[in-house]
């Protein structure tokens, strides 16, 4: 499958099966992450994986929607580890962990694991139940399993805007 398929068929899966991601499988997922580029190769992700019952049901107190992911990939930025733009301060950490999230995702979807990016957690809730240290943020959850049979792309995944909406050569 071309690079350029596998971005059009994957979907945030909102049904996720009971059955269980292989290691195997979640190696390559976080392989993956760890490939993903980084300002100034800094690398300052930080990677949870959550696949315990214990860490899944802490999470369901972190996060509005639940899918019954059986497995679940928290990234985090170590601010202390990203590279800084000099005449504003601005820290890489959130554009990096967001190519790392992006990597995880696109592999997951290459090795028939279904994710869903979940934008809607409560930072604080997610520092204090995984106990994270002050300078790492959480900045994306990818919660992940295989598919439930009946899993569905929402109405709206294949509408896209014309390129002429979104891009301007300049």
């Amino acid at each position: 499958m071309s690079f350029i398929e596998l971005a059009e068929k994957r979907y945030s899966v909102r049904k996720f099966s009971d059955k269980q991601v292989e290691q195997e499988k979640l190696d390559l997922i976080l392989r993956a992450g760890q490939a993903a580029p980084t300002a100034c190769n800094n690398q300052p992700q930080r990677i949870y994986v959550l696949k315990s019952p214990e860490a899944l049901e802490k999470l369901q107190k972190c996060k509005m929607s639940h899918f019954g992911e059986t497995l679940a990939i928290l990234v985090c930025a170590d601010m202390k580890a990203c590279w800084k733009r000099e005449y504003d301060g601005k820290l890489s950490g959130d554009i990096d962990a967001a190519i790392v999230t992006t990597h995880l995702m696109l592999a997951a979807q290459e090795l028939g694991i279904g994710s869903t990016w979940v934008m809607h957690f409560i930072p604080e809730a997610v520092r204090v139940e995984f106990g994270l240290p002050d300078n790492e943020e959480p900045i994306s959850l990818l919660v992940m399993g295989y598919a439930a049979t009946d899993s569905k792309p929402a109405l709206l995944h294949m509408q896209r805007k014309d390129l002429k909406e979104i891009v301007t050569v300049l």
